[in-house]
């Protein structure tokens, strides 16, 4: 499965089963909202993006996430997060981490 397939399967399950979670977009990326804000994507350059704030730690997880850096003379975007294609395997549970994460903070 391509990659872009692979984000909008992600992005049709959580759609589909978690209320409050609508398809949107990101920077011209194919996004997923909660409540309209957005907390995942999939980047034109291959890679799924993960709201996951600020004070998130990185070491807990078992993949190398790097801290999501759109623009060339900005610092990277605080806490915002990147997975290659290769680690897809690890995306649903990402984008799961990123919804919960969202919804903590919007209560």
């Amino acid at each position: 499965m391509e990659p872009e397939q692979y984000f909008e399967t992600i992005r049709v399950k959580f759609c589909s089963s978690h209320k409050g979670v609508t398809a949107g977009k990101m920077m011209h990326s194919e996004a997923i909202h909660y409540k309209g804000k957005v907390f995942a994507f999939f980047s034109t350059k291959q890679k799924m993006v993960f709201k996951l704030g600020k004070q998130f730690n990185v070491q807990v997880v078992d993949v190398p996430l790097e801290m999501f850096s759109p623009f060339k003379n900005k610092k990277p975007m605080s806490g915002w997060y990147q997975l290659g294609v290769e680690y897809k395997d690890s995306w649903e549970s990402l984008t799961n981490l990123a919804l919960d994460t969202i919804i903590h903070k919007d209560k």
